[in-house]
């Protein structure tokens, strides 16, 4: 037979099997609604005690994740050979020992007053009280070198935001900080209103608790000025232009976290060194105020969701892999400031130019079956038109969800884009999506359980992003990123 007609039916042959493999479709029959629920029900349960940052059962749910991850077909990926990529975790805190007298009155630190973050200071100085002053009116005041004490209000504060309540004292004191801060003064006590005489009980454990940064962000004390909170029923402490001595001392513990990371390998020789990076997180809030009788925040949307999804994913890409590889990362600590993120971000495990895009979720269990969110889908939030594409394509084929666009609007009250662990990868200029069925009013108490996950729901988004990122797993070229992409919120 003619040696030229044998190369040709060969490179003919050669040529149809490559066209079958570029075109082969993703396996979803190998996501099962069946192993959602039980990991759901694994993950997302008492026995890991809310899976806080920082704790033992934060590394007691890393190891359950490390073995399932293991048992889905991943191979570890983190430090020296296994599935952990450990970062020290900055926590700051308020010690007991701290003090404030106003006149002849003692206050006890948490149950007298307050301090919205730990700072030190040591302040003596005379109390100004402004009573209900706007921003613009403390100008007209002599408060410089003093205490500022002021009514809380919530003039020019919006109310259409999930857990209004519990955030209310964080935007009464940005409202009032600046200005204060210019006009020179020493401290701001805050006097409660009806609506943060109801956040006290949700904003202590918060407060007692501290602040948390890791190596870059929030590794030190902050140089501000101390903001404290007294109760309205109190108010008299501060009238009349009372001296106030205080001494505030914080102390700085370092506290290990983890992200669990694993990898499947891709098929392709050359594009098999690339990564989609598959994206959430595994921490959650632990054990915190009761509501309706329970005190355990056991986070199953936030983020068991996207963990149970990732591990289902997993075991499609075990069976059926891409071209590319896929990297597995289940962050630690987001719910302290996306650390885990930022850690990897900064040092992540294969080179950050072999990621080709991140595809992270975020509560993707709750709401209706036919609604969901893509944030970094638009403008200004998008940074690549071709990796929203494929999402965009991936659900026309299948999910054919109705995009909550709104959510993605950067005048939207939750500013949400800015809230989950794709936000460290988008800033370094890594192509970033965010997956989410958005909130819900059980989000971050003790009612986000397994058994209110919709279960239907987290299917098709878990097909959803499966899908996407089998796309980028298979394209040859792969998203770029938009040039002169900025983020600003």
């Amino acid at each position: 037979m003619n040696k030229n007609y044998i190369f040709s039916l060969l490179s003919l042959f050669l040529f149809t099997i490559g066209n079958a493999q570029n075109y082969k479709k993703p396996l979803v029959s190998a996501i099962k609604e069946a192993d959602l629920r039980t990991d759901m029900y694994q993950l997302a349960a008492d026995q890991f005690w809310g899976r806080e940052a920082g704790t033992l059962d934060e590394l007691k749910v890393s190891m359950w994740l490390a073995d399932k991850a293991k048992e889905a077909g991943m191979k570890p990926a983190g430090d020296n050979g296994t599935f952990f990529q450990f970062f020290d975790m900055y926590r700051h805190q308020v010690i007991p020992q701290s003090s404030l007298k106003i006149g002849d009155n003692s206050l006890k630190l948490w149950k007298d007053f307050l301090v919205a973050e730990p700072v030190n200071a040591s302040v003596d100085a005379e109390i100004v009280y402004a009573g209900n002053a706007e921003p613009e009116d403390l100008a007209k005041l002599n408060i410089k070198g003093k205490v500022l004490a002021i009514n809380a209000s919530d003039k020019n504060i919006s109310k259409d935001m999930t857990l209004f309540v519990r955030r209310y004292p964080g935007f009464v004191r940005n409202k009032y900080y600046n200005k204060a801060a210019e006009l020179g003064a020493k401290a701001i006590i805050f006097i409660t209103d009806d609506t943060s005489e109801q956040s006290w009980v949700e904003v202590l454990p918060q407060m007692t608790r501290g602040s948390y940064g890791v190596e870059g962000l929030r590794e030190k004390i902050t140089n501000n000025i101390p903001v404290l909170w007294i109760k309205r029923e109190n108010a008299g402490w501060v009238k009349n232009n009372p001296k106030a001595s205080l001494n505030l001392i914080t102390e700085t513990y370092k506290y290990p976290s983890v992200n669990i990371i694993g990898k499947i390998e891709g098929t392709d020789p050359v594009l098999k060194s690339e990564y989609v990076l598959l994206s959430g997180h595994q921490d959650h809030d632990g054990i915190r105020h009761p509501v309706k009788n329970d005190t355990i925040y056991n986070g199953a949307d936030d983020n068991a969701s996207t963990c149970v999804a990732m591990l289902a994913m997993a075991r499609a890409y075990k069976k059926q892999p891409g071209k590319r590889s896929i990297l597995f990362v289940f962050h630690g600590a987001e719910e302290r400031g996306l650390l885990g993120s930022r850690w990897h971000a900064a040092h992540p495990v294969v080179p950050k130019e072999k990621i080709v895009a991140v595809l992270n979720g975020d509560m993707i269990g709750r709401n209706d079956n036919n609604e969901a969110a893509l944030l970094g889908g638009n403008a200004p939030h998008k940074n690549s038109e071709e990796l929203v594409k494929m999402a965009e394509d991936a659900n026309n084929e299948s999910t054919k969800f109705k995009y909550l666009k709104d959510w993605d609007s950067p005048s939207h009250a939750e500013y949400f884009y800015f809230r989950s662990d794709h936000l460290p990868y988008a800033k370094i200029g890594i192509p970033a999506i965010f997956f989410t069925s958005v909130l819900h009013d059980q989000y971050h108490t003790p009612q986000d359980e397994s058994e209110n996950i919709n279960y239907k729901k987290l299917y098709k988004m878990t097909e959803w992003m499966y899908r996407t990122s089998w796309k980028v797993a298979n394209e040859t070229e792969r998203p770029k990123v938009i040039s002169n992409f900025s983020l600003e919120r």
